[in-house]
């Protein structure tokens, strides 16, 4: 029997795109991002790369709840964790984005269905704070720590203080907020590009956290945790080997990355994180040119399935 951990989802919500695209407006400081050429094919390709990777998840028994997006005015609409997410207990939080088009993300029957099949308690929605200016990107800005109750965050126009602070008071998380950059100098847009934290180990780029501060709060917290913390260089995380993660499969649990981040890990990494997970590397090379990967395309349900 499988041994179930709340930090691996066994069930995600996914978004398969009919038009996508990448996004102009979150391109200023989104430094993963690429041009797209020829939308039409980056289109189709997209959406064949989504239906794939679900057939490959639902094979390893984890659970998918696919949403179609016909939408053209969403271009990121197949990165559904930052929008929302959801938590132990019965909770659902709705996030602040900070690109105008983003917000069109949101959708209310994504919602209603996770009421309908889950035991949804209450839907704490932060948007409101788009005016003011505070944005908080979800589990793009932050990386869940579900067992320790610890939220990583890098220092970023996307990722609020406040809000922040609003959110790990609401949901009992503590948060932990260091900054880290590109090889450029360039603020990280995300946290879940540069770490990803799993139930007995955890995938860090700690050469693009700046100075010795973050260094200081994450590692050290993290191998407190019993986590085995695999370091990533610079090249690695560029090519998403940090925006993965953990799910649920039938038979034990699974780390869902891109096959992009598998062709960059080295044997002796691949043979940590497979001490502790099966590896599932998905061919998702066109929306990667959105400046996300895997883990940006899932977003975990963490709630309690009704009878």
């Amino acid at each position: 029997m499988p041994v179930y951990s709340p930090q691996a989802p066994a069930a995600v919500v996914m978004v398969r795109p009919h038009h996508f695209t990448v996004n102009t407006q979150t391109a200023a400081d989104n430094a993963f991002q690429r041009d797209v050429l020829d939308s039409s094919s980056h289109s189709r390709r997209a959406y064949e790369e989504i239906t794939r990777a679900v057939d490959v998840l639902r094979k390893l028994g984890v659970g998918i709840h696919l949403f179609e997006d016909e939408g053209t005015e969403t271009p990121d609409a197949v990165f559904p964790n930052n929008w929302f997410s959801t938590h132990s207990g019965g909770h659902i939080a709705i996030y602040p984005m900070k690109a105008p088009n983003r917000r069109k993300e949101r959708r209310a029957d994504v919602i209603e269905f996770l009421k309908r099949e889950y035991r949804v308690q209450d839907v704490i929605d932060y948007s409101g704070l788009e005016p003011d200016g505070l944005f908080l990107e979800g589990t793009g800005s932050m990386v869940l720590d579900h067992i320790d109750r610890v939220a990583y965050a890098v220092n970023s126009d996307r990722t609020n203080p406040v809000a922040l602070e609003r959110f790990c008071t609401h949901f009992n998380f503590e948060p932990i907020v260091f900054p880290a950059e590109d090889g450029n100098g360039v603020p990280i847009y995300h946290t879940n590009v540069l770490m990803c934290v799993a139930t007995d180990f955890a995938l860090i780029g700690a050469e693009l956290m700046v100075g010795s501060e973050g260094w200081r709060k994450v590692v050290p917290r993290l191998e407190q945790s019993g986590r085995d913390v695999i370091a990533l260089d610079r090249d690695q995380i560029a090519r998403f080997a940090g925006n993965a993660i953990e799910l649920q499969g039938d038979k034990g649990r699974v780390l869902a990355l891109s096959r992009t981040a598998y062709d960059a890990l080295r044997p002796e990494q691949i043979a940590r994180i497979e001490a502790h997970a099966r590896i599932a590397a998905l061919d998702i090379g066109t929306i990667e040119l959105a400046g996300g990967s895997v883990r940006c395309t899932m977003a975990g349900v963490h709630l309690a399935p009704r009878d």
